[in-house]
């Protein structure tokens, strides 16, 4: 399979970083945003309101009411511009900046391997209120939408009767530009992160969704009129009593098109990016992939996590705090260091991380789950320094090894300091024989979905309990297998996350 090859070539090692002469182009470092020149520009209402619901209650599988309470109480909340501002602004906006030298660059709320966004989010809606039917492109740089079609686009992409269908897509020039080969990895634990970011936004706002990702890659690309530098990943369809919809006549299609800016004076091309994400294309539709959504009801799209083992560590049960929603997306932060120290997470602030990241995910190919949670807790009360294995059906630890792990985190994470400062570092092994198995090279994809949606709950627990996060996608592969007595079989690193409290970053300004 064309997966094992692509992994297999992009492992950090040694030896490779040492051969290494890549340096960094920034002359010709991609536009981090995606225009559409020609087309008519929508504007979304500023400083919408925030989601008031917990954040950890979120997370738990709660859906929140805050657009329909706003509605009740702001009459200009009750048009599709106001709902599409409240929810872009909470998954997909600019939060701060940071100064770097002499220059200044955005932050946003869904984290980026090396903030560097290969993802963009592409959406079509049917009966808004006050909005037109249509296909459009968010603009993060403005917070505007981007009016690419008039028309229904939504019958197009799926059968669903969603008034509001989300394409999430990933331009991977902009990741390798800086991480070369290895950058389509990173551009699929994005789209996890940027899915979760938009489902849970939804949820805060009373809004269920369902993630497809069994689609006819180069049908969907055709109907989104895509720039021939962005693939579509992900489809994600958001329905709701809070969604504010009337029944009324679909306009006639009008095609706008626009043209794409040119994000860099020169495109260098990677032909193993080219050749993997070619592999994991589907050219047909699985027909026995069902694309229904559905809650927690023991539905086959939406099982919790079952993995066969326990542990002899019995988890306290999860903590609950107020901090809101709003509150947590917009003060997200990747860590840039932690602290270390005498400073310790509690054994509770440690289950709750870890119960979140065993909530069912609503998705096509969630039915199966393929990544399990590897821990090098350094600095949690009640709990002896080691590694752990994650038994989520029991809610257990089971200790592999036991000592002091700092060193040993930080040099796997390529010799990356955070790892071992962290309160705990998690290993994401992900099954990748069963996932391919199931659905060929297309499941070498979902794996790292799935990796990168844990990470944004991991982000968003941790900001709501006190805590920071950073994802880490930068590790040594076989050495991680060999430490942890993993064989490839049984399962491969795919993405390392740290936790703990974070030292002050100096650039940051908002």
């Amino acid at each position: 399979m064309e997966w094992r090859e692509y992994h297999e070539f992009t492992k950090h090692t040694v030896e490779k970083l040492r051969r290494s002469q890549h340096y960094l182009d920034w002359a010709n470092m991609p536009n981090p945003y995606r225009h559409y020149e020609g087309v008519p520009l929508l504007d979304l209402p500023a400083d919408p309101p925030a989601p008031q619901i917990p954040a950890l209650e979120v997370l738990d599988g709660k859906l929140g009411n805050t657009f329909a309470n706003d509605v009740a109480q702001n009459a200009s909340a009750q048009d599709g511009a106001g709902f599409l501002s409240q929810l872009m602004f909470y998954s997909a906006s600019i939060s701060a900046t940071k100064r770097a030298g002499a220059s200044t660059y955005a932050l946003r709320v869904n984290p980026s391997s090396g903030n560097l966004h290969p993802t963009e989010f592409h959406f079509c809606t049917r009966g808004l209120v006050g909005w037109p039917d249509g296909l459009y492109h968010y603009r993060p740089s403005s917070h505007m939408a981007e009016q690419r079609a008039i028309g229904d686009f939504i019958s197009k992409l799926t059968y669903t009767d969603a008034p509001l269908v989300f394409v999430l897509t990933s331009i991977a020039w902009r990741e390798a530009w800086k991480y070369r080969d290895r950058a389509y990895r990173y551009c699929l634990h994005d789209i996890g992160h940027a899915w979760q970011a938009l489902a849970l936004a939804g949820r805060a706002m009373g809004c269920e969704s369902f993630a497809i990702g069994n689609f006819v890659d180069d049908e969907v690309s055709g109907r989104c009129q895509l720039n021939e530098d962005e693939w579509p990943m992900l489809i994600v369809t958001l329905q709701g009593p809070s969604i504010p919809v009337i029944s009324r006549e679909t306009p006639k299609t009008v095609l706008y098109r626009g043209e794409a800016n040119q994000l860099s004076e020169e495109k260098i091309s990677y032909p193993r990016i080219e050749k993997i994400h070619g592999a994991t294309k589907l050219l047909a539709a699985a027909k026995e992939i069902s694309v229904s959504p559905s809650r927690d009801d023991g539905s086959s799209c939406a099982h919790t996590l079952k993995l066969n083992g326990s542990g002899q560590i019995e988890l306290p049960p999860p903590l609950s705090t107020s901090n809101s929603f709003g509150d947590v997306v917009r003060t997200r932060r990747s860590a840039l260091d932690f602290r270390g120290g005498d400073e310790f997470m509690s054994l509770a602030q440690l289950s709750t991380l870890l119960s979140n990241t065993a909530k069912p995910f609503f998705a096509d190919f969630a039915a199966h789950r393929f990544v399990q949670l590897y821990l090098y807790v350094h600095r949690v009360n009640g709990l002896e320094p080691g590694v752990y294995r994650y038994w989520p059906e029991h809610a257990q630890l089971e200790a592999i090894k036991l000592g002091d792990q700092r060193l040993v985190a930080a040099a796997l994470s390529l010799g990356q300091d955070l790892a071992g400062n962290s309160c705990v570092t998690f290993s994401m092994i992900g099954n990748f024989e069963k996932a391919t198995q199931i659905y060929g090279d297309r499941g070498y994809r979902y794996v790292h979905f799935e990796a990168g949606a844990i990470g944004q709950r991991m982000y968003l627990a941790a900001e709501a309990l006190g805590l920071r996060a950073t994802g880490i996608g930068a590790f040594f592969d076989d050495e991680v297998h060999k430490y942890l007595s993993i064989a490839p079989e049984q399962g491969q690193v795919v993405y390392h996350f740290a936790v703990g409290y974070p030292v002050t970053d100096p650039r940051l300004e908002a």
